[in-house]
This record gives structure tokens, sequence and C-alpha cells, in this order.
């Protein structure tokens, strides 16, 4: 059979050779893609709907709300067990994780990663945990993308650019909005908008809202419909709406890094699951619109129905009185990211889009109601309107992707009259909490250890750079209390360099020797045992720290001291040199790499 399977690639192999360009088998392949995209997001969304539709339809309705606190403790708990004795290794942190493989691994994802989240995902949203399916979705496809580009022997630029075709198409399946998702795409991974890029990006989007089509039918997850029109008189609580989106982001980003760096100190998992899951459980249990992604709020919001989304809480009894109402909904904005927080803390596989979403309309919504019920303005703002906007307030901050936003909620509303307060709502949030917040929750972790990637060239090409592949080696080093003849001997002689590294007793680097600086009394061999390496070496320009210097500070340490060559050390050890020309090099080359 394996022989068989070998003959088949062989053939397809000398068949695409003849037949296609690269670029024809890249459209191909984006087309692939988007199709494995769109069944990996009907697959997921099923599969939670089915495990919520047999937990919440049955023991919930039909026995007690307890469950609320019992399921997501459990679902959190299988989880667990599945990760620890299944795929006995960590599945990553959603999006993240994708961005880590692009920028330090040339996009190649782990073949476990193509179902890890498949699983485990599902069985955390389906039994309440307060996360999204979209990051897993994106995740999947992702890995999937880079295993066949692998397969094909596709270079770095086109993994990269398949697996931004990948989170394009599970953008696409899950919310039908194809232009949206190619933003995303965009604006997330740090795509290049280009002729080249765009196409596969195009057909990527296409294949997947028409997968979807086919096995969901017209089914969206938000039902909105534009009942009110924009007016001018609006403007200015459009723009508070973006200032009150930015105190939102920041508090949103705050709290989930806090919640973040404490489950990280939280060695054993067992421990941050009991954490975890029982402040969730109880969280839940008081505040059910919590459970899952929240969709469902979401859409009742979007309606108005407020009665419906708050339902099931101890204050049920008093929700006529609208400033219940409000109170309610701002506690939804306080406690989600918290919610979230300590789902993922636990060890749930899941995402941030969903909360942000949800945050974002319990936001705009509570934001309308305040207004229309000060009794101050004339004319009521739509709240349904209002509840939309705010939704692109809070991505814009949070995940920094404002055309994301705008051009997500203008297709979900099937038209473009909201595209004037969209624009102002994002363009406010960005700006203000990009002034506190420089980087988004998908990348903060990765621009601190810098390895992010951005849509600079030039800052791409060092953050994807493997420094330790222009190390040399091949430097003869010294002692610090060696003597001239020594260096002559033992360097000079048995080395083809003009530089030697002078190391202690402790092996690090306490200076150089060059050439030059030994010529004027090299051939005097009175002066062989008299004179000391101590008294003739300097000390290195700079030094280049591996724990500590990225490849950005490499570069400024060369322009800065003008040197040919820095010495390396890890740990404090010495290590070998760097050279500039082979940097310069390996530059270049990168560069062309990851040039579709």
């Amino acid at each position: 059979m394996s022989a068989y399977i070998k003959t088949f690639t062989e053939s397809f192999f000398q068949w695409k050779t003849s037949h296609l360009t690269n670029h024809q088998f890249l459209m191909f392949l984006s087309a692939l893609i988007g199709f494995i995209a769109g069944l990996v997001a009907v697959t997921i969304k099923n599969l939670t709907h089915y495990i919520q539709r047999l937990l919440q339809g049955e023991l919930i309705v039909n026995y007690h709300d307890a469950f609320y606190f019992i399921f997501p403790i459990l679902g959190l708990a299988l989880t667990l067990l599945i990760i620890k004795f299944g795929f006995r290794r960590n599945v990553g942190n959603g999006i993240p994780t994708t961005l880590h493989a692009i920028s330090q691994k040339s996009g190649i994802m782990r073949k476990f990663q193509t179902y890890a989240s498949l699983i485990t995902a599902p069985i955390t949203v389906g039994f309440g945990g307060s996360v999204g399916l979209e990051a897993p979705t994106v995740v999947t496809g992702a890995a999937l993308s880079s295993n066949i580009s692998r397969f094909f022997k596709m270079n770095q630029a086109s993994r990269t650019l398949l697996i931004g075709c990948a989170a394009a198409g599970a953008m696409s399946a899950l919310f039908k909005a194809p232009i949206a998702a190619i933003i995303f795409a965009i604006e997330i991974f740090s795509l290049d908008l280009t002729l080249i890029s765009m196409i596969p990006l195009l057909l990527a989007s296409v294949s997947a809202i028409l997968t979807t089509y086919f096995f969901s039918g017209s089914d969206i997850i938000l039902h909105s419909v534009l009942a009110d029109e924009f007016g001018i008189s609006q403007v200015p609580f459009y723009i508070l709406l973006g200032v009150l989106a930015s105190l939102c982001s920041i508090y949103f980003t705050k709290i989930y890094f806090r919640f973040n760096k404490f489950f990280g100190n939280i060695t054993a998992p067992f421990h941050r699951l009991l954490i975890g899951g029982i402040s969730l459980g109880v969280l839940i249990f008081f505040i059910p619109p919590l459970y899952g992604e929240g969709y469902d709020v979401i859409n009742n919001l979007l309606q108005e129905n407020y009665m419906y989304a708050l339902e099931n809480n101890l204050f049920e009894g008093y929700l006529e009185n609208i400033w219940v109402v409000i109170a309610l909904l701002a506690g939804l904005i306080f406690f989600k990211v918290i919610a979230t927080s300590l789902t993922l803390g636990a060890g749930g596989i899941g995402g941030i889009f969903a909360p942000v979403l949800f945050m974002g309309s319990a936001m705009g919504h509570c934001f309308a109601l305040i207004i229309n019920n000060l009794g101050v303005f004339r004319d009521p703002l739509s709240v349904s309107n209002f509840t939309m906007v705010g939704m692109a307030g809070l991505m814009a901050g949070i995940m920094h992707a404002p055309l994301t936003a705008i051009f997500l909620i203008a297709e979900l509303t099937s038209g473009y009259e909201l595209f004037v307060p969209l624009m102002i709502t994002a363009a406010i949030s960005f700006m203000i909490t990009s002034q506190f917040q420089p980087h988004s929750v998908y990348t903060l972790d990765l621009a601190t250890r810098g390895e992010l990637i951005t849509h600079n060239k030039d800052q791409m090409v060092l953050t994807l750079l493997n420094i330790r592949t222009v190390i040399e080696t091949n430097f003869v080093t010294l002692n610090i209390n060696d003597s001239l003849g020594d260096i002559i001997h033992n360097g000079v002689i048995k080395s083809s360099r003009n530089l030697f590294p002078v190391l202690d007793e402790d092996e690090q680097i306490a200076g150089i020797i060059l050439l030059d600086d030994i010529r004027p009394v090299m051939f005097n061999q009175t002066l062989y045992e008299e004179v000391k390496v101590r008294e003739l070496m300097q000390a290195a320009p700079e030094v280049i720290d591996l724990n500590k210097d990225k490849t950005n500070d490499i570069m400024r340490k060369f322009q800065e001291s003008d040197a040919w060559n820095l010495p390396v050390i890890e740990n404090g050890k010495y290590i070998g040199f760097i050279s500039k020309s082979k940097l310069l090099t390996a530059y270049r080359q990168k560069l062309i790499e990851v040039t579709v």
C-alpha cells in the first residue's frame, strides 16, 4: 500500500512540474485549503452545538440550574485528561501559537495540531467554557495548511501565505463574511497586500463560504438587521462610544494578562484546573449568560430582547426596571473577561474573538440604554446600531484590527449604512488603546520576546532570521594566562583567522586579540615568555548575548561599534563569533525566502 502511495505521489509531482507553474499550483492549494477550513468550521461548530443541546436541552431545563456550575468544571477536566494522556503535549494558546510558528518555525506546525483543537475546543465550549471557537478553527486550519504545504514542498513564503488562507477561510466560514475574513488574515498575520497574495486569499475565502453554504445553508452566527438609519446628530455619541470602547479594551487586556500570569505561576495542571474550574463554575452559576460562547446573548441584544439575554439570573424578577438591566449589562462587560481568563487559565482550549464580540455588544447596548434613559436628549439612539458598533469598537481596541472590525459588522448588516459610525468608533478606540497598549492580546507576548512579525518588511525579516545559523565557531581560543609564545604556536600557526577570543578560567569572554595587535612583536622570540595575553588583548567593542539580544539589537551593536566581528555568549559562556558579512548575507537570503 505504501509503495502504491509513493508511486502515485511521484507521478503527481511529475505531472505538476510538467503542467502547472508554481503560481498556478498555489492558486489550487489556496482553494483546497479554503474548502478544508470550511469543513473544519462546520465540524467544530456542529460538535459544540451538539454537546450544548444535549446538556442544556435536557439536564438544565429538566433538572436544575446547578448544572451551570458542574458542566464547566467537567468540560475542563475532560479537556485536561485528553491533553495529558491523549496528546501528551501542550496544545497551545490559539492564534498566538500560529503566529509563533510563522515567526520562529518558518510556518511549520506539528501534525497533532491538525486535530488537537478540533477535539478539545468543542468539549471546552460545549460544556460551558466562556471562550470562542474562532481561534481553534483558525489554528486547526493553519496546521492542516502547514502540513499540506510541507507535503507539496512549498517554500516559506508560500507556506505563510497558505496559513493566511486558512485563517481567511476559517473566518469566512464562521461568519459568512468573506471580505472581513481576508482583512482579518492580512491584519492579524501581517501578510503583504499584493496581487499575488490577494488572489489566493480570495479563493480560500470564497471556497470556505461555499463549503459552509453547502453544509449549513444560509444560517449565520449573528442575526442582525439594520432597522435605523445613521444621523449626523449621533456623531458625538459614536465618539463617546469609541472612548468607552478604548477603556474597556485596556481593561480587557490588563485583566487577561494578569490572570494569564497568575495561572502561569501555577505549575501543576490539576491545581490550575481546581482553581480555575471552581471559580468559573461559581461565576457561571450566578451569571448564566457567561455560559459558552455567548452568541445567543449577542443575538438577543441585537434584537433588543434584553429580557431573554439576561434571563436565568438572581435579578430576573427585576428586569422591568431599566436601570437594573443597565447594571446587569455592565456586569456582563466586567465579568466576561474574567470568565474567559479562568477558562483558558484552567486549561481550556478556545479563543477571545467571541468574548470580545460579547463584551462589545453588551457595552454598546448598555451605552445606548443609558443615554436614552437619562431623559436629557430628545432623539433616542438606535440601541441595535450601537450594539453592533460597540462590537467593532472592542475588536479594534483589543485585537488591534480596526479594518476587520469595520468590514465584519458592515458585512453582517448586509450594507454600509453604518460605515461612518463604524469608522469613527473603531478609529478612536484603536487610536487611544494603542497609546497605552502598543500590541494586541494576540501579539503582546510575542512582541515582549521580540518574536513578532509586523507589516514592516525589514522588521519581519529580522524577526524570522535564525541568528544561530550565522554563528561561526572556527576561532582558536586563547587563555588569559597564555604567553606570546602560546599565541604564536597555539593560535597563529593553527588558525586561518586573524582574530582570537581570549577566555578566562570560567570560559567567559575576557577580550580579543587581533593579528595586527601582535604583529610588531610576534617575531621577537625573546618576548615569547615575557609578554602575556592579558597585556596584548583589548576589550571586545560589543558582546552579543543570545539570551538577551534579538536580531535588532545585534544589528544595532554592529552599527554603533563599527566592528566586523562580534563575540557571542550564551549563559555567560563564549560560543563563537558573528560576522557582519555573514549576517547581511543571511538577511538577503531570508528576504528572498519570505517574498512570494
